[in-house]
């Protein structure tokens, strides 16, 4: 038998929270001195409290932990559990680290406000491509996790489908969006993963064709880095627009040419940002 002391040591939890668990009835202890009043515990309880911090950490109340143990929740089924949990939180910290990202780099933006250099924007025209797409729906600009999400699939999607139809990919792989609103003040929007090719695709290939028209003024810059923090480079092009006596043809950018993309490595990608604009 171990003391509250020697039990709370061996299971990694506190002294007081034992004595929670006794006063709420999930954890009582094996004895209890009918002098002292000292509680205590047998090393085979052990395992019910693994079970009360597991259930614990897949955000459970202590009311529904107890009510879960009343079931006798067999160890198949606790580990089923645990790893869902899991996958749920490394989802978040994945998420939580993304949106750390982009406020780092808005912190970086804002420090940098009235020392940008302009002078890497290129005005230039951009020929029409004929490309074979995929596209899905995102929730908008203001959900960058959201195109990355439905976004990013279609590239090995569509890559597997053109070489399933043998059709050649003739250039680098480019997105662009469109608003798709399905009721008034709804900012959802259409992205599109697409690839240059040559030739006549198959009929029944599993992807749309389309010709993107020419754009006769673009400017132009090159982003270096993960796609997280294109508005750093896009609040480039936008003061030498402004600049320059220059204003934007629709809303966004037309294209995102995406020259070098090392799988591994976000940090090396360059990818050409497009804005057409106009006098």
């Amino acid at each position: 038998m171990f003391t509250i002391g020697e039990f709370a040591n061996l299971g990694r939890v506190s002294v007081r929270m034992l004595r929670h668990y006794d006063a709420i009835g999930l954890l009582r202890p094996a004895r209890v001195d009918p002098g002292t009043g000292y509680r205590q515990y047998s090393a085979a309880q052990l395992s019910l409290l693994n079970r009360v911090v597991a259930l614990k950490d897949l955000g459970l109340t202590l009311q529904q932990v107890g009510a879960v143990l009343a079931e006798e929740v067999d160890v198949g089924e606790l580990r089923g559990m645990l790893r869902l949990r899991r996958v749920q939180l490394a989802a978040q910290v994945e998420a939580d680290t993304a949106r750390l990202a982009r406020v780092d780099a808005r912190l970086r933006l804002i420090e940098e406000e009235g020392h940008m250099d302009t002078g890497d924007v290129v005005l230039k025209r951009i020929q029409a491509v004929r490309v074979a797409e995929l596209s899905a729906t995102a929730a908008g600009y203001d959900h960058p996790t959201s195109i990355t999400e439905n976004l990013s699939p279609l590239y090995p999607r569509l890559l597997e489908l053109l070489e399933g139809s043998g059709t050649t990919v003739v250039g680098a792989a480019l997105a662009y969006y469109e608003p798709a609103p399905r009721e008034p003040g709804d900012e959802t929007i259409t992205v599109h993963a697409a690839f240059p090719i040559a030739g006549e695709p198959p009929a029944d290939r599993g992807f749309d064709v389309v010709e993107l028209p020419e754009i006769a003024t673009a400017a132009t810059m090159l982003h270096h880095g993960s796609m997280s923090e294109a508005f750093r480079t896009g609040q480039t092009i936008a003061g030498w627009i402004d600049d320059n006596g220059f204003r934007p043809v629709g809303p966004g950018f037309a294209r995102e040419v995406y020259l070098e993309c090392p799988p591994d490595d976000v940090d090396r990608w360059v990818t050409e940002l497009q804005v057409p604009v106009s006098r």
